[in-house]
């Protein structure tokens, strides 16, 4: 569950929102309606803490994950393709990564294995061993071939980054999936895939 409470957004004399109370719960679809210049965009990033209210707070189900569809195409140009779909699961990719790190080392300490076995326990309870998979699952029904899938962000054309970062946004069963008009730069068949994929998806959708 998500919800908005008493926000209100003041830009110089302007008011955009005026102690706004919405509540969106789980299972639920919903949908932002409005003329261009609204704020419907300016209030998504209200819901993903990317704008600070003026007054009001956003609340979050304790122990609930939020996902949104970024925006910036360009965020993203020194990584590849496989390992941007998993960091919409930030911890699980933070976590993945350290593991690496750590089995890396030549000189593996005690310390380093207790550490190891850590991680492996919380990788697991994440789902860890199936990411890559996973991802490459959302990738290849938004119709980003495999070969793809390793190659950098930068190499892609603008279609193809939308369509990575919108495979991001679903990854690893979001409770809370924010997307700013997902369908932006999509071919006819990969809005079709992404309508089944909402319509089989069981939590929040704004």
């Amino acid at each position: 569950m998500i919800q908005a409470s008493n926000i209100t957004l003041r830009i110089g004399k302007r008011a955009l929102f005026e102690d706004v109370n919405i509540k969106f719960t789980e299972g639920n679809c919903y949908g932002l309606i409005g003329a261009n210049g609204a704020g419907k965009s300016t209030f998504l990033k209200i819901l993903n803490g990317q704008i600070e209210p003026t007054k009001g707070e956003i609340i979050i189900t304790p122990g609930q994950r939020l996902s949104f569809l970024q925006q910036d195409h360009f965020k993203y140009d020194t990584f590849n393709v496989l390992d941007t779909v998993i960091m919409g699961n930030q911890r699980l990719y933070d976590v993945m990564k350290e593991k690496e790190q750590i089995y890396a080392k030549e000189d593996f300490t005690e310390e380093d294995g207790i550490r190891a076995s850590e991680l492996e326990g919380e990788f697991a309870s994440m789902d860890g061993w199936e990411a890559e998979a996973n991802a490459a699952s959302l990738l290849n029904g938004l119709g980003i071939e495999t070969e793809l899938h390793y190659k950098k962000m930068s190499e892609l054309n603008g279609s193809e980054k939308v369509k990575v970062l919108l495979a991001q946004a679903l990854f690893g069963n979001p409770d809370i999936l924010l997307l700013d008009e997902p369908t932006n730069h999509l071919d006819l068949e990969a809005i079709r895939w992404l309508e089944e994929f909402l319509i089989n998806f069981d939590n929040t959708v704004i």
